[in-house]
């Protein structure tokens, strides 16, 4: 099958630099066909939402051939579509609709490790230590006088060792499930192929990749001890994360990865681009994946840590910033995505949660650069932390007990009963349970809503793309002088006109005066002419022209 023509897009190489992105989880966001499982059928029926939103691309999770024992994020072929979520000529036509629309899409690429279903994988199984197969991978000897312990102390991410051994004795390395073999970097075929694997689906016409663990394919030489696991009774590796060094993550070497990575992403028109999900000890080692001769962009993880507090939000605002400066790359913003519990719920869950999202989202969307917006979040959604035991399939869950299943429960669409119309007319299938409390958080319910926060994120979005200050060539941002330190406020200018985003993340209701007019507010403000009251836990744009 040969690759669909796609519809030209408005020209802008940059496009990037200042986009809103909106996660798709491919499972959970629309199903077509009534199996329960969402498809690309289903997200191709949603696109005008999408475009009514007001996003500029959006990124998919993967949808490659897999047994799906990681949601898909072990992968048996890479050049192709799961039947469970469709086929090739679905994506090409998902694709060129999304074109059509003025939306671009980012699909994940997965190269730290492949399925062990993959050919390549089963193809090393299949002969003797030493052979050529094995080495696209990590194998290597036990230690013991047999051979009978692990070649090291490296931890799974998942829990439990990093290593499995096979009938013939050797072990291979998998830092994440079993089931998902890490691949070996060093090795020429292993970067041929991804290469190949990018022109691909660069000649299908996606614009971008989200490159995940992007700080993962090259280890140590050696592969030294880290020192201490949670199976000796220290602390868990992965609580280095963004931390520490250790010997599996971060290492120098991966920066040739994304140099020979680069010039092909240039090759192709259109700005095509690429996001690392990236773990990195200090912001100045993150920095180090972006530049013009490797990645355009590394998501901030650390404002999707923040707590709830000015002093926490301004630091890492500031640090991000700072960054970017240097790298001449933009900020890249997240508030949540399937790997963490959604923002409502971080924030206190119930009211008080909803209504710090809501301040977040007007935070996030008002600072320059990019943002990343998760399926649902412009629905209010919190995490679903009572999933029954037998119905979560999130591997980490048997290895630790901690589940990702609560943030990847299909999204509500219209109707009081669930699933909530995730699949067709009469379907009542889904492979994840929606609560009940749900039929209030829809699509079809907050639409028009005056108020709510589907509503609310149109409101900012319609914003962030009309308005001059909010524009890529405005200025950055400038702190402003507040009235107590439990507020933040900062202005952008550009195009002869300013805009003001106050936060109040402290306990009592705060004056706001000579801002200007409101734009936008999360939560409803009361006061006359150019004095304003902001609640608790609210957020508001001012502009003065």
């Amino acid at each position: 099958m040969t690759a669909s023509t796609p519809t030209p897009l408005t020209s802008d190489d940059d496009w990037w630099r200042s986009a809103v992105v909106y996660q798709v989880y491919v499972r959970s966001f629309a199903d077509s066909n009534g199996d329960g499982v969402g498809d690309l059928q289903g997200i191709r029926e949603r696109l005008p939402y999408l475009r009514d939103l007001g996003v500029d691309a959006l990124w998919l999770t993967p949808f490659y051939t897999s047994p799906m024992v990681d949601g898909g994020y072990d992968v048996a072929d890479y050049r192709d579509v799961d039947p469970m979520f469709g086929t090739l000529a679905d994506f090409d036509a998902m694709i060129t609709d999304a074109h059509a629309l003025g939306l671009r899409i980012i699909v994940d690429i997965v190269p730290n490790h492949t399925s062990s279903a993959h050919p390549w994988f089963v193809a090393a199984l299949a002969t003797a230590p030493g052979s050529p197969e094995r080495a696209r991978y990590l194998f290597a000897e036990g230690r013991g006088e047999h051979g009978e312990l692990p070649p090291n102390d490296w931890e799974s991410i998942f829990g439990g060792p990093a290593w499995t051994r096979v009938p013939d004795g050797q072990w291979y390395l998998h830092l994440f499930d079993p089931a998902q073999p890490d691949l070996n970097w060093r090795h020429p075929e292993v970067r041929a192929e991804f290469e190949d694997v990018l022109r691909f689906w660069l000649d299908r016409g996606v614009d971008g990749f989200r490159i995940d663990v992007a700080h993962g394919m090259i280890k140590a030489e050696g592969l030294p001890d880290v020192g201490f696991n949670s199976m000796t009774g220290g602390r868990r590796q992965s609580e280095l994360l963004g931390k520490g060094r250790l010997p599996y993550f971060d290492q120098d070497e991966v920066h040739e990865i994304y140099r020979a990575w680069r010039p092909i992403l240039d090759s192709y028109p259109g700005g095509r681009m690429a996001v690392a999900e990236a773990w990195a000890e200090t912001p100045q080692r993150l920095a180090r994946y972006i530049g013009p001769d490797e990645l355009h962009q590394a998501f901030s993880f650390d404002f999707l840590d923040a707590t709830w507090s000015a002093d926490s939000f301004r630091k890492v605002i500031d640090t991000a910033l700072a960054e970017a400066t240097i790298v001449g790359a933009p900020t890249t913003w997240v508030l949540s995505n399937h790997d963490k519990q959604r923002h409502v719920t971080r924030y206190g869950d119930g009211e008080v949660g909803l209504r710090r999202a809501r301040a977040a989202s007007l935070l996030m969307l008002a600072l320059p650069g990019c943002a990343y917006l998760y399926q649902g979040e412009e629905l209010g959604l919190p995490e679903v932390l009572d999933l029954p035991d037998e119905l979560r399939q999130d591997p980490s869950f048997l290895r630790t007990g901690e589940s990702r299943d609560g943030c990847r429960v299909p999204i509500p669409w219209s109707g009081e009963l669930a699933p909530y119309g995730f699949g067709p007319a009469g379907s009542e299938l889904s492979w994840l349970p929606a609560p009940a409390t749900w039929a209030a958080l829809s699509v079809a319910a907050q639409a028009g809503t005056p108020g709510s926060t589907l509503e609310l994120y149109r409101a900012a979005l319609r914003a962030r793309r009309a308005h001059p200050a909010l524009a890529r060539d405005a200025d950055g941002v400038t702190w402003l002088e507040t009235t107590g330190p439990g507020v933040l406020a900062f202005r952008r200018t550009g195009g002869g006109a300013e805009l003001t985003c106050v936060v109040n993340l402290s306990d009592a209701p705060v004056q706001i005066d000579g801002y200007g007019q409101p734009v936008v507010a999360s939560a409803e403000l009361t006061g006359q002419g150019t004095g304003h009251v902001l609640p608790v836990d609210a957020a508001a744009w001012f502009e003065r022209r």
